[in-house]
């Protein structure tokens, strides 16, 4: 019988022969158990015992999250996150039924690709998430940094003097150094200082924030590889609707967990899937098991030839979102 915790156990075993499976069967009891989602199939006329293959799941568009409780089963929610959105705008809302799940699943996801966080020294600069409450990105920083167990970590606001000097401290110790920014701190940081970052890396993620001027994604990396001194810019990919994050080391294309998977959608037909081209992102992250699993995103992208996908920007009149950045 499929549960939460069937649905838990599987993931941290998924791979790409048993991914398809699991989700089809995580959509079944989504398409059951979830009231919005539910819903929203009825009035596609789907039947969920027709659906056999992942790429025939409808996904559900991420504005829901706005104005809907996205929730399967009956449960209190532990926490909330929310969006950070624009004044005015209306916020996504993400209840979460178990906090600990999300952090420590985060710190599984940062550790397949960076090592234990006992390695580093982490630096925040994340202003605009740290002037609001809800932020899911604060909670997971929150807690890689307490799993640092560095007296160094911590986070910044805008007192970049204190940063640099901290910087200048730390760069050269046994330790290594993760200075993780908004796009938007990182420009201004690079524009006030020229640093000699290279024995660090460079964690940039959530955009302008309405802040500054959209950038392209070259555009941006190139000025902050030249003004730091460093072969590349990290990127970490996570949004308030999804338990699970992908990184990006080098080049803009990210890689996902084992129980996530990127989808690429033809921009005018959100029911077909595209291969080949820049669409639409459509995310299947199976650690969604308590809120959808299947999100239809505002974002564009494309996917590469071993499965890695490259964020490119912003559908036409859709929300200002923390990866907001222009196509190229």
């Amino acid at each position: 019988m499929d549960t939460f915790k069937s649905f838990e156990d599987s993931l941290y075993s998924v791979n790409e022969d048993c991914f398809e499976d699991i989700a089809l069967k995580l959509f079944r009891f989504q398409a059951q158990y979830n009231e919005v989602y539910c819903e929203y199939l009825r009035y596609l006329n789907c039947k969920p015992e027709e659906i056999r293959s992942l790429e025939k799941i409808p996904f559900l568009p991420i504005s829901f999250f706005k104005t809907r409780n996205i929730q399967t089963g009956n449960w209190l929610a532990e926490t909330e996150f929310t969006s950070s959105g624009t004044t005015g705008a209306n916020t996504s809302r993400h209840l979460v039924k178990d906090l600990n799940f999300y952090l420590e699943l985060s710190e599984k996801i940062f550790h397949k690709y960076y090592g234990t966080a006992e390695n580093y020294h982490i630096l925040a600069l994340l202003p605009s998430y740290l002037e609001r409450t809800g932020s899911s990105l604060i909670a997971m920083i929150q807690h890689l940094i307490n799993k640092s167990n560095s007296e160094h970590s911590g986070f910044y606001l805008y007192n970049y003097d204190e940063l640099v000097q901290k910087i200048e401290f730390l760069k050269d110790g046994r330790k290594k150094v993760i200075l993780w920014g908004v796009s938007f701190a990182l420009l201004d940081l690079a524009e006030a200082f020229q640093l000699d970052l290279s024995q660090c890396i460079v964690m940039e993620t959530g955009g302008m924030k309405g802040r500054r001027k959209e950038w392209t994604r070259q555009d941006l990396h190139g000025y902050l590889t030249n003004r730091f001194n460093v072969k590349s810019i990290h990127s970490e990919y996570g949004m308030t609707e999804l338990m699970s994050q992908a990184y990006s080391s080098e080049g803009g294309y990210y890689e996902t967990p084992p129980w996530m998977k990127v989808l690429i959608r033809d921009i005018n037909d959100p029911f077909s899937v595209v291969k080949g081209r820049t669409g639409a992102i459509n995310v299947v992250d199976l650690a969604n098991f308590h809120s959808c699993a299947f999100i239809e995103t505002q974002d564009l992208g494309r996917i590469d030839q071993i499965g890695r996908f490259e964020v490119l920007g912003r559908m036409d009149n859709s929300d200002l979102r923390g990866c907001n950045l222009l196509v190229e």
